[in-house]
């Protein structure tokens, strides 16, 4: 029996495992959502399509599994374009549906019309158009299987007409998962034991690419008496359970991480395409390990690249090296990483119950969310205080956005990744900028009673480019926002919601806020004058911030710069 190309596409799409599509209804797709509707697939109705692509990229970034996003000619699926290269380059499998005018229209200018398929090549590990009916299984599996196998977006492109043509559908197109064990040759390998045997000071760092590889690193960490530096990303799964972590490296992270891989002889990057070359030592070796061979040596100068899985990398490597025993390149790092925990600990104590730190809150947040918490922050200055405050414990999860480095992505991603775990705490950590940005969807979370929990970090202004710009001695500009009370806000749409002006109101406001069976949004009046601290403070940033100071005091704004100083100097 013939069927529908919408049927087709609706079908294949569940048979790959894809549970919810995230989008808005309309013209051309209305074939297909109607395929949604008669299928066991579920339709999430959000008000933006930007918010969709997020929320798909948070489910299927924590799962691992297939979320779909469909999208109206034109401007409904060019809405979907940020949150579409947030989740690919996050690597979450997604499978965006971009429709476009009917054949017949199409070349002749006419409304809407939009080649979707030269938009979405550039953010995409697949992207095809359907051209025949009877390609429509075959395009589509081809397209869920890249999306799961490359850990990406895969787009198809369909025209409006298109979703009712008939197939007969005689082949049955299937999508295929392989596990395939990937490592160096043994020659290869031997050459990276040489390497090592010659070293003396050896420090690990480990990405996002040794997910799933976590025992391997402790094991070979241990085998070296190695340091073991994170990227933001591997945060998650390489913090706990790892005697020799050492914390992270970059303008993020801190001192032992940093100082871990700039006074090494040999760092290991496993796993790791971190991008910024300033922080790769300068002098020592460097081997790279990656599953993708385009990846190794485009971040800095390497002297071996190696393609390999590290899990399956490291099991065959650990029998060619000689056990050694810790030394001072790794008491040295464990003892500065002792002193950067505390360090976070006592940014965050503060006298004066009327001025409420981020770095406070976000340890409050960490002491009081569920052990398996799933969190994400918006980019920016709630990203910073994630990665440095909220400890990761092999339950909780994390997402950011630090590859696309957008705003806005922590409660849509928040929205997916809830729908995906139902029975675990959501928690988004909101700037008030990236909040307000894509502010219509907190009607989605009340309207499908997504039960998603946004934290605000409420500074009145765009925080982090401000310091940004103060760092670089400029006075900061076009940075302020004149907000609502979020809390008022969230009351008047139906979800729990609430604001905080005090430390001292802080923790029963935040208990409360938790218990919330639905959405709910905590409004916390955070120090706008918050700098985020770099590793190691460098003379030309010390001295860039007083030439904010005086042009400060030239400008009439003596008292932020007395609040600049008090507030992250001082303490």
């Amino acid at each position: 029996m013939s069927k529908t190309v919408s049927e087709v596409v609706a079908d294949t799409l569940l048979e790959a495992g894809a549970l919810r599509v995230y989008g808005i209804v309309g013209d051309t797709i209305n074939h297909f959502t109607d395929a949604v509707r008669k299928s066991t697939l579920t339709w999430v109705h959000v008000r933006h399509e930007e918010v969709g692509a997020l929320a798909a990229g948070g489910e299927s970034y924590m799962t691992g599994e297939l979320t779909v996003c469909a999208g109206t000619s034109g401007p409904g699926s060019l809405h979907f374009v940020n949150g579409i290269f947030e989740s690919h380059r996050n690597g979450a499998p997604v499978v965006l549906i971009a429709s476009n005018i009917d054949r017949a229209e199409e070349g002749l200018g006419f409304p809407q019309e939009v080649d979707q398929k030269k938009i979405y090549e550039q953010a995409s590990v697949f992207c095809e158009r359907i051209h025949h009916p009877d390609q429509a299984r075959r395009i589509v599996a081809q397209a869920a299987q890249a999306a799961l196998a490359k850990r990406g977006v895969a787009v198809v492109v369909v025209n409006g007409d298109m979703f009712h043509e008939k197939t007969d559908d005689a082949l049955h197109w299937s999508v295929h998962r392989p596990q395939p064990v990937l490592r160096p040759s043994d020659g290869e390998l031997d050459s990276l034991a040489a390497m090592i045997a010659q070293a003396k000071r050896v420090t690990i760092y480990a990405g996002i690419g040794a997910r799933g590889s976590q025992d391997q690193i402790r094991a070979l960490a241990e085998h070296l008496g190695a340091p073991v530096v994170h990227t933001t990303r591997s945060k998650e799964f390489i913090e706990p359970d790892q005697p020799n972590n050492v914390g992270m490296t970059g303008i993020l992270g801190n001192r032992a991480g940093m100082e871990a891989m700039g006074d090494c002889d040999l760092l290991l990057c496993l796993g790791s395409d971190f991008a910024y070359t300033q922080f790769y030592p300068g002098k020592a070796k460097i081997v790279q390990v990656d599953s993708d061979a385009t990846h190794l040596g485009r971040r800095a100068p390497i002297d071996l690249g190696l393609v390999g899985d590290v899990g399956d990398t490291i099991k065959a490597l650990i029998p060619r090296l000689e056990r050694r025993e810790p030394g001072k390149h790794l008491t040295r790092a464990l003892m500065q990483y002792a002193q950067d925990l505390q360090g976070y600990l006592d940014s965050a104590n503060e006298p004066d119950p009327s001025l409420i730190h981020p770095q406070a809150l976000s340890e409050m947040l960490d002491r009081l969310a569920a052990k398996d918490a799933v969190f994400t922050a918006d980019g920016g200055s709630p990203m910073v205080w994630l990665l440095r405050h909220l400890s990761a414990n092999g339950q909780r999860r994390f997402l950011t956005s630090l590859l696309h480095g957008t705003m806005a992505n922590a409660y849509p991603q928040a929205m997916g990744i809830q729908l995906a775990y139902p029975e675990r705490q959501v928690i988004a950590l909101c700037g008030d900028g990236g909040i307000s940005m894509l502010m219509g969807d907190l009607l989605t979370l009340v309207q499908e009673n997504i039960p998603v929990k946004l934290l605000v970090f409420n500074n009145g202004s765009l925080g982090f480019v401000e310091m940004e710009q103060r760092v670089e001695g400029m006075l900061d500009a076009f940075t302020t926002l004149q907000n609502p009370d979020f809390g008022v806000m969230a009351r008047a749409i139906g979800m729990a919601g609430a604001t905080v002006k005090s430390m001292d109101d802080l923790e029963s406001a935040m208990i409360a806020w938790l218990a919330e069976p639905g959405p709910a949004l905590l409004d916390v009046k955070v120090n706008r004058m918050e700098l985020v601290m770099p590793p190691k403070i460098e003379m030309s940033q010390v001295t860039s911030t007083a030439l904010f100071g005086v042009k400060a005091v030239l400008n009439g704004r003596m008292n932020e710069v007395v609040q600049l100083v008090r507030n992250n100097f001082l303490r």
